[in-house]
C-alpha cells in the first residue's frame, strides 16, 4: 500500500490489515496518527509528518509496529500530558523506530511498558527555544524490559536519554549533547551503556540507584558539571571511559562493589569526588592526568585503590628504583596540598618543588595534618592510555 502526495496516511491505516507495509511518499502530511495493528511505515524519500503543535505527533497502540524514515515534527508541548513526537503506549511490544529525523517536538520518543523496542539511528532535535526545564527528553523510558537505543542522535531536550524501571536493555553508540543530562538513569538493572558520547551539558552520563551495570568505553567530556556521576550503585564495572574537561570527572556518591579500570580521566577541575560510604571498590588501571584536584575525598577513614595493577597519578612525586613500572612509594591524595593547587592555581608551578614535597611529606608524617584519603601502594608510573594528550588538549587545560 502506497501515500501519495495530498492522501491521509490515517485513512491507509484504517484500511491496512495487520502486518501490510505503507510506504509514504516525500510529502508534507499534517495528522495526529494512532497505529493499533501491526504495520510498517516507511518513508520514500522521507516525508514529513506534522503534529501542527497539538497531541502525539504518531501514537503506538499496538505490538510489532515499524516505523522508519519519517520526519516527525511539531508535537504538542503539554508537559503534563507527556506529548512526543512518537509515544510508544503500554503493551507496544516490539516496536522499531529507525532513520526517523524528530524535530521540534517535547519528547522524542515516549516508550511506556513495552519490552524488546529497538530505537535505532534517529536525529532527535527538541525544542531548542524553551529553557531546559520545560523541555521533554530526547527518549524516555519507563517500565521497559530488553529494549535497544542504540546510534541516536540528541540534542535541545531536558534529558538525553531518561530511563526508570527499565532492565536488560543496551544503550550503545548514542551521541547527546547541549541537554541537562546526557542520561538521567534510575532504578534499573542489568543494563549495558557502551560507546556513548555525552558533551556540552549540564551532566554526562547521571547513574543513580543502579545495580549490576556495564559502563564501558563511553566519552564524557566538557560538561560543566560531572562527566560519570555513580550514585548509589552496587556490583557494576566501570571501564574504558573518557572523562574529560568537565567540572568533575568522576562524582561517586554511595558506591560499593563497583570496578573502575581503565578509565581515562583527565583535565577536569577536579578528578574524583568521592563521598558518602563509597568502600569495597576495586579501583584499578585508571589515569589521572592534569586535573586541577586529583581527589576531593570527604570521610573518615582512608581507602586503598590500585591493589593489582596501581592507577596512573600525573602528580605523583615518588620513584621508580627497581624499574619494574611501579612506584616505590605509595601515593596518598594528600587533602592539603590538592586543595592549596585548587583554590591557589598559581601554586601549581610549584608542583615538583621541594616546598611542597616537605608539605605533603609531613601531612603523612604527622597526624594533626594529616587527613583521610586515598591510597594507591602501587602508583603506576606511565600512563595506560596513548592518547590521553589529545584529551587535555580538548579539554583546555
Amino acid at each position: 500500500m502506497r501515500v501519495h502526495p495530498g492522501q491521509r496516511i490515517g485513512e491507509a491505516i484504517a484500511q491496512a490489515a495487520p502486518g501490510d507495509v505503507i510506504e509514504i511518499e516525500r510529502a508534507m502530511y499534517e495528522e495526529n496518527l494512532r497505529i493499533d495493528k501491526p504495520l510498517a511505515l516507511v518513508g520514500i524519500g522521507r516525508p514529513t509528518i506534522s503534529g501542527s503543535g497539538h497531541g502525539d505527533v504518531i501514537r503506538v497502540a499496538s505490538p510489532d509496529v515499524h516505523i522508519d524514515g519519517l520526519i516527525v515534527r511539531d508535537s504538542g508541548d503539554d508537559l503534563g500530558l507527556q506529548q512526543a513526537g512518537i509515544y510508544i503506549q503500554p503493551g507496544s511490544d516490539r516496536a522499531v523506530v529507525s532513520h526517523c529525523d524528530f524535530a521540534h517536538v517535547l519528547f522524542g520518543l515516549w516508550i511506556e511498558k513495552s519490552n524488546q523496542v529497538v530505537i535505532a539511528d534517529n536525529l532527535i532535535t527538541g525544542m531548542r527555544e524553551k529553557f531546559s526545564s520545560q523541555r521533554g527528553n530526547g527518549i524516555e523510558l519507563y517500565n521497559t524490559e530488553g529494549a535497544a537505543i542504540e546510534r541516536n542522535h540528541i540534542s535541545f531536550v531536558r534529558d538525553g536519554i531518561y530511563v526508570d524501571v527499565s532492565h536488560h536493555a543496551r544503550f550503545v553508540g548514542n551521541r547527546i549533547h547541549d541537554a541537562r543530562y546526557g542520561t538521567h538513569y534510575m532504578n534499573s538493572y542489568h543494563n549495558l551503556w557502551e560507546g556513548n558520547e555525552s558533551f556540552h551539558n549540564i551532566g554526562g552520563l547521571a547513574l543513580m540507584e543502579v545495580r549490576d551495570i556495564v559502563v564501558r568505553n563511553n566519552r564524557a567530556w566538557g560538561n560543566s558539571s560531572h562527566g560519570i556521576m555513580l550514585r548509589t550503585i552496587q556490583d557494576s564495572t566501570v571501564s574504558g571511559n573518557v572523562t574529560a574537561g568537565n567540572d568533575v570527572g568522576l562524582f561517586v556518591y554511595d558506591a560499593e562493589y563497583v570496578t573502575l579500570r581503565d578509565n581515562l580521566v583527565v583535565g577536569n577541575a577536579v578528578g574524583v569526588h568521592l563521598w558518602a560510604g563509597s568502600y569495597h571498590n576495586e579501583v584499578d588501571g585508571n589515569d589521572f592526568i592534569g586535573n586541577g584536584e586529583q581527589v576531593r575525598y570527604v570521610a573518615t577513614r582512608d581507602v586503598h585503590w590500585g591493589t593489582h595493577e596501581g592507577n596512573y597519578w600525573s602528580n605523583y612525586l615518588g620513584w621508580d628504583a627497581d624499574a619494574d613500572g611501579y612506584g616505590d612509594v605509595p601515593f596518598e591524595a594528600n587533602e592539603i596540598t590538592d586543595r592549596l593547587v585548587s583554590r591557589y592555581p598559581f601554586v601549581k608551578l610549584l608542583d615538583s618543588s621541594p616546598a611542597l614535597q616537605a608539605l605533603g611529606l609531613a601531612a603523612r608524617q604527622f597526624p594533626l595534618l594529616r587527613v583521610a584519603t586515598i591510597i594507591d601502594a602501587h602508583p603506576a608510573m606511565r600512563p595506560h592510555h596513548a592518547d590521553w594528550s589529545q584529551w587535555l588538549e580538548r579539554s583546555g587545560r
